[in-house]
């Protein structure tokens, strides 16, 4: 099969779009506006994107390729394609040299400030028209056609919207309606319309939102002038002895700032005990707020300072009992942001609020304003266990008559806005944007937003990707501001994805028509119907990752609200009680919940055979000489084992893959859990058929020189801890995709060969990573015993104290065959439900007996596992003194132990040596470096970097 070889076969910029990528994340203004338009979970960067699409499609430099336009210095030469493909994707310096330019200052206590890098973030750099029309010419030459882009997950739209960029034939689908909705507006609309819309989105959404604001004001009467205002409650039950109201707050902390400001909770007034507890705002409290009335699920009465049982305290909630109590707000006036206790004006407007709500409510249930549908059972069932067994039950009844509100006036609309309008697709296009204002409304304003003590400002629903119960909540205003503000937030958005779409600024104005053709569709990405056999140049796709997000589960919360105004405009995508979870593909084990012990196994095989029915899909949709281009990541084995065999089962080999930094760096994570930052860019493309189908143990060499050589290329390139090990994953499944059927030679069940699971090969390529590292950890290849390679590679592999268990069992494979009970056993770690710990020195220590003791036959001590004579060391250093802890080692022979010291160099190399505030993060670096300094001459420390000011600077934009 003749097929070109492409760019991203031979060459990716990784560190530069790493770089851009975490600039693009830097910070919440920093974000692409396609971010602000709605609520996704997980989108890929931009610019990340932009690196799938355009290297997948670009032809590989070469001679030839500069032969065949001479007119085109930007292909005279690799230097200069290399360079012009970077301009391309908006990369207009050099982010290397910038950001070593940063830290250096940064080191030196300079702040170098937004301008750090010469230009602006690489997603802002539309290309000019003479690169675009050349990017177009070089295409025609390669593929005899402008190749169409397919993305068939394609979630908030990052992919379909950089293709269109880049004026490149478009096909765009997801499962979920949320997903769809969110990629019309803001990627089908803003491409067809442009910024035409933006008068009549301001006219009618104006409109729309004064109206709300004549009916609203009645219930949010202020005492003041001010805005800004934020209603702060507490969650309450009845205390069980006294039968009074209880609010449940963690503390009483409004701000820090300036000696801060705190709440301070009255049960007492003139003498007697009241019957529901007052508020006053104190400034810098004389009492100490951290102290609350709820903790790790129980309460303290304030009425007899006794505990409430947390299972009494679900009880209620469960029973509906649970209320919830206003106890301060947050205010803007003339003299600045400040707080107030609640007034019997606001007291007032809230009764008034639930009476309104109420009357309507008969009036709303008949025409199906306010969400019916029941909180369905799934892996985040906290609602349930709160009293919240309804989707509207997440909204205090203020809040459901605000929202109500808002869809009961939207729906006004639909009429006037389709009669005002000639066009009824151009109509329908200015309601379905303004339609979700909706969606930022109830993200910002439900029981289940919070205050922000550190920041001073809300927090949303979705500031994590969960359910999390909040024992106080945060109430937008609801009259004047919520709405207004998510109007603001719309046009914002929507002019800021146009500008990113349609520049205006400088000698460039582009058309609409110089954008590629989009076609956003709802559909199963395993069944792309619609999509004709082998008209694809590039599948690019960032498909669900396992179990990271369960997006169907989270987009209910919108969906059940959305269906009742955006569908009515596209009523399509709205015909089904809740989003589609039966066909979404993410490993959910709560479907499959009736099965007990077997869930997470029948989980992860439908999680398997979807991503390999969309495989399967991708293969048939693309040309025979086109490109499958995947963004994985995942720091679970078993999510890469299952993602390997759905591509090597749908028939594609892996020709080479690519790490690419799309997550912000945060160096506390190597102080508590560890994080993959890294995505895995894995480049495939159809395999050919009439292959041999070896025996493991005859590739297994290759495995292993595989992942020897992706360990020292993507080293240099800046990669470490558990992101260097998944740099390994793609060039051992690159082995087996080549080879693939690959056959074990361990019989299966029923006597005859089996497939091997790529775990397997993953497996092999681990114990090779071991092996190297415990080589450059200590300058040479020495045998330790199993469980202290295991804890010194732990350390060197994850960088953190918490790690997923199944990453500690499979490197317990890869250091000697070690099983986490025997790990358990010796007190190196602790179990949690779905990760490990490790156990700190002052919990493994080992004293001895009388008989061990010095001047009792002490040669007969040893230390059978080395680790022990380490934490035991570090122990006594830190009880009595790093003197005592010599003379313990020197009584024992350890001083002079060539093995032990080995290991007090590879400790020191493998545990991280950050530093806040000129303190180390880790207990166990601290010991270490007081060991060692002084009484080990020849270990040699590594550098200190520093966790507290250069973190933020070094990526500032």
């Amino acid at each position: 099969m003749t097929r070109p070889e492409v760019l991203i076969e031979q060459w990716l910029p990784v560190k530069e779009l790493g770089i851009e990528s975490v600039r693009e994340r830097a910070a919440a203004s920093a974000l692409p506006p396609i971010y602000f338009l709605h609520v996704w979970w997980a989108r890929r960067p931009l610019v990340a994107s932009a690196g799938a699409i355009l290297p997948s499609l670009l032809p590989a430099w070469s001679e030839d390729l500069a032969a065949r336009f001479p007119d085109s210095s930007e292909l005279s030469s690799e230097t200069e394609y290399h360079a012009w493909v970077l301009r391309l994707l908006g990369i207009l310096g050099d982010p290397v040299m910038a950001k070593a330019r940063i830290a250096a200052a940064t080191e030196a206590g300079v702040r170098l400030g937004a301008k750090a890098y010469g230009y602006k973030q690489a997603y802002r750099n539309h290309p000019i028209p003479e690169d675009v029309v050349l990017l177009h010419r070089v295409l025609e030459d390669t593929w005899g056609e402008i190749p169409t882009v397919a993305d068939p997950t394609a979630g908030g739209g990052s992919i379909p919207f950089e293709a269109i960029r880049y004026g490149l034939p478009t096909i765009a689908n997801d499962l979920n309606p949320i997903a769809v909705s969110v990629m019309r507006a803001g990627v089908e609309l803003s491409a067809k319309y442009g910024r035409d819309l933006v008068g009549d989105l301001n006219k009618w959404g104006e409109a729309l939102t004064n109206r709300i604001a004549v009916r609203l004001s009645p219930f949010f009467k202020l005492p003041d002038n001010s805005d800004n205002n934020t209603y702060l409650y507490a969650r309450t039950i009845a205390c069980p002895r006294t039968g009074k109201p209880v609010p449940l707050a963690p503390n009483w902390w409004l701000t820090k700032d300036k000696g801060g400001q705190a709440v301070r909770m009255i049960t007492i007034r003139d003498g007697g005990e009241l019957d529901a507890p007052e508020f006053e705002i104190v400034a810098k409290p004389d009492f100490d707020p951290s102290k609350g009335t709820v903790a790790r699920g129980k309460g303290v009465s304030p009425w007899d300072n006794l505990v409430i049982d947390g299972d009494y305290i679900k009880a209620e909630a469960k029973a509906g009992r649970m209320g919830s109590m206003l106890y301060a707000v947050a205010t803007r006036t003339d003299a600045g942001r400040g707080f107030r206790p609640p007034t019997q004006m606001d007291l007032e407007a809230i009764a008034a609020a639930e009476k309104e709500l109420e009357r309507l409510l008969p009036e709303w249930d008949a025409a199906d304003v306010l969400p019916t549908e029941d909180f369905p059972k799934g892996n985040d069932n906290r609602p349930l266990n709160f009293g919240m067994p309804r989707w509207r039950d997440m909204f205090s009844p203020r809040q459901l008559l605000v929202h109500g509100t808002f869809v009961e006036e939207f729906r006004k609309l639909i009429p006037e806005v389709r009669a005002a309008i000639d066009d009824p697709d151009r109509a329908d296009a200015v309601l379905a944007l303004l339609a979700l204002m909706q969606g930022k409304a109830l993200n910002w304003n439900a029981m289940l937003s919070s205050w922000n003590v550190g920041n001073q400002s809300m927090r949303s629903v979705f500031d994590r990707h969960d359910f999390a119960f909040k024992w106080t909540w945060a109430e937008f205003e609801g009259a004047t501001e919520l709405y207004a503000w998510s109007l603001s937030q719309l046009l914002t958005a929507y002019g800021g994805i146009c500008q990113l779409l349609l520049p205006d600024s400088g000698a460039f104005v582009q058309s609409s028509t110089d954008l590629g053709a989009v076609s956003v569709g709802l559909g199963n990405a395993g069944n792309l119907s619609n999509i004709s056999d082998g008209s694809v140049g590039l599948v690019a796709i960032d498909p669900p990752y396992y179990d990271n997000v369960m997006y169907a589960e989270l987009s209910d919360f919108f969906y059940v609200w959305e269906k009742r105004t955006l569908g009515r405009l596209w009523p399509e995508l709205f015909e089904t009680d809740l989003t589609d979870k039966t066909n979404e593909a993410v490993a959910n084990p709560a479907r499959f919940a009736s099965y007990g012990r077997r869930r997470k196994e029948l989980a992860n095989t439908d999680y398997e055979n979807k991503m390999t029915a969309i495989f399967d899909e991708a293969h048939r949709v693309l040309r025979d000489d086109g490109v499958l281009t995947v963004m994985f990541t995942h720091k679970r084995a078993e999510a890469w084992d299952t993602l390997g065999t759905s591509l090597l089962e749908s028939r594609f080999t892996i020709e080479t893959s690519w790490p690419v930094a799309t997550e912000r760096e945060n160096s506390l994570h190597q102080a508590k859990k560890n994080a993959a930052k890294s995505t895995i860019f894995l480049v495939c493309r159809k395999r050919s058929e009439g292959r041999d189908s070896p025996f493991f143990e005859e590739i297994e060499g290759k495995v292993r020189t595989a992942a020897r050589e992706a360990l020292e290329r993507f080293s240099e390139a800046g990669l470490d801890g558990v992101d260097l090990l998944l740099s390994t994953y793609g060039p051992a499944l690159s082995v087996l995709s080549e080879h693939w059927p690959v056959y074990s030679s361990e019989p299966g069940p029923d006597g005859f060969a089996r497939k091997l699971r790529p775990e397997e090969a993953l497996d092999v390529a681990r114990a090779e990573v071991v092996r190297i590292q415990k080589q450059q950890l200590i300058g040479r290849d020495i045998e330790f015993d199993p469980i202290t390679d295991w804890y010194l590679i732990a350390w060197q592999t994850f960088g953190a104290v918490e790690f997923p268990f199944d990453d500690a069992r499979r490197l317990g494979l890869a250091t000697g065959g070690i099983d986490i009970d025997d790990l358990k056993k010796a007190k190196v770690l602790a179990k949690k439900s779905s990760t490990v710990v490790l156990e700190e020195p002052a919990k493994r220590y080992r004293r001895e007996t009388d008989a061990d003791l010095p001047g009792v036959n002490r040669d007969r001590f040893r230390f059978p596992v080395l680790l022990d004579a380490a934490h035991t060391a570090m122990y006594i250093a830190d009880e009595d003194g790093t003197a005592a802890a010599k003379a313990w080692l020197d009584q024992r022979n350890l001083t002079s132990d060539s093995r032990f010291v080995a290991l007090l160099q590879g400790l020191v190399n493998a545990i991280p040596r950050t530093k806040i505030k000129g303190e180390f993060v880790r207990p166990e670096a601290a010991l270490l470096d007081r060991l060692v300094t002084g009484y080990f001459p020849d270990i040699e420390l590594p550098p200190e970097p520093d966790a507290g000011q250069g973190q933020e600077v070094l990526f500032d934009v």
